[in-house]
């Protein structure tokens, strides 16, 4: 068998749905195998899988044992020479899972490779490429160096910045969203340490890959889309707390002496600094939203948006009816809507106005098309949503809905 996929469940069920019938479609033609692992969800994940989805292979635990250990558990039952772990919040192009296996196939010393990510909102994510978190690398990143100067040699190399984000290169860190390993490779150096429960354990399987003699690609010619932190936002105290717990673990494995010293020093650090900061930011946007809203109230103001639905005419209705609910949610309303039958009448409108909101239906059933139409008008002010019309859910860039 070529290829295993591991997914990781927990909680995300209409993110794992759409997650996975981009895969199945990725993996047409393909000698492959899919593995969903539930972390004991309390939604009706599992009741998804067996209704829509009886050909993946699927790991029911009855509590979360973390994402490190329940990765390991498909791996164990895998067979694939490449084994790949994703995320349920992302949406695979149709050609990325080929072209990634045919570069490892050319390129057998390449023990690991990641390829370009996008968010929902169209925008690359830094963390496609990733250098080694070295004590310095790390200071600059926890002190907004790294920030400041995204593309210096030296303060950017937590992200690489100064790297090409469209070209190929042998990077230190794979993104364990979507993580693609050459099986004899994990042979040699070992599965994901499950000391880590979230976060961590791909900077250290990738540091053990490049140990063991192999390199770390990053691939752009691959896509997908990462909706990103559904199980932890990454501004929440939670999050600062999970992710620095994860780099003591690592430091504390791999670096010694002065080097570990000087390392938990910094995170120390930068543990105080970075909660201080998120709690004050967190208090500032309770204090906005609530004024927000009671304004909102106060006046019945709605944000005015333009939309855009991408879709087939007999689609629009149940398009419009879930972007209208959408809105609402975010106190948004449409005032005017635009109309495009696919991605090249899409282009034609957009090059006329102006749209606030762009909403696909999942019928137009190419997803290389959709994540490169969103790259190419990617916009701080622009909105993605994906209506699936005949299961009565709509995924976001900021939320998930599902509507009757």
């Amino acid at each position: 068998m070529k290829l295993s996929v591991v997914i990781v469940n927990y909680n995300v069920r209409y993110f794992l749905q759409q997650c996975l019938a981009s895969v199945q479609k990725a993996m047409q033609g393909m000698d492959g195998e899919i593995f969903v692992v539930d972390n004991c969800s309390s939604d009706d994940s599992l009741s998804m899988l067996s209704e829509r989805f009886p050909q993946v292979r699927v790991l029911a635990n009855h509590d979360n044992p973390g994402f490190a250990k329940a990765n390991n558990q498909a791996i164990a039952l895998s067979s694939g020479q490449y084994v790949l772990l994703l995320n349920p919040d992302t949406l695979v192009a149709e050609d990325a899972l080929r072209l990634a296996v045919d570069y490892m196939e050319a390129h057998p010393d390449c023990g690991g490779l990641g390829v370009k990510m996008t968010d929902g909102r169209g925008r690359f994510l830094r963390e496609s490429k990733r250098g080694l978190p070295t004590p310095m690398v790390s200071f600059f990143k926890a002190f907004g160096l790294s920030a400041l100067f995204p593309q210096s040699r030296l303060f950017g190399r937590y992200h690489l910045g100064f790297l090409d984000e469209n070209e190929t290169h042998e990077v230190d860190i794979l993104a364990g969203a979507f993580m693609m390993m050459r099986r004899e490779a994990l042979d040699k150096v070992g599965l994901l340490d499950e000391t880590f429960f979230m976060y961590g354990e791909d900077i250290d399987l990738s540091y053990r890959l490049q140990s063991g003699g192999y390199r770390n690609v990053y691939f752009p010619a691959s896509r997908i889309l990462h909706y990103k932190g559904e199980s932890t936002k990454k501004g929440s105290l939670n999050y600062l707390k999970v992710f620095y717990q994860a780099m003591i673990i690592f430091a504390r494995k791999h670096y010694h002496g002065s080097f570990l010293a000087l390392y938990l020093a910094m995170i120390h650090v930068a543990v105080f600094l970075r909660a201080g900061m998120s709690a004050v930011a967190i208090f500032l946007r309770k204090i906005y939203w609530k004024a927000l809203i009671a304004l909102r109230r106060l006046f019945s103001w709605q944000r005015p948006r333009v939309c855009l639905l991408v879709g087939a005419d007999e689609d629009r209705p149940v398009m419009e009816r879930a972007l209208d609910l959408a809105l609402a949610r975010q106190g948004a309303r449409r005032t005017a809507t635009l109309y495009a039958d696919g991605f090249d009448q899409m282009e034609a409108v957009l090059e006329r106005q102006e749209a606030a909101e762009i909403v696909f239906s999942d019928r137009l059933d190419n997803y290389k098309d959709l994540i490169l139409c969103m790259e190419k008008h990617a916009s701080r002010d622009r909105e993605y949503k994906i209506v699936h019309v005949a299961d009565k859910y709509l995924v976001g860039s900021n939320l998930v809905l599902i509507f009757d």
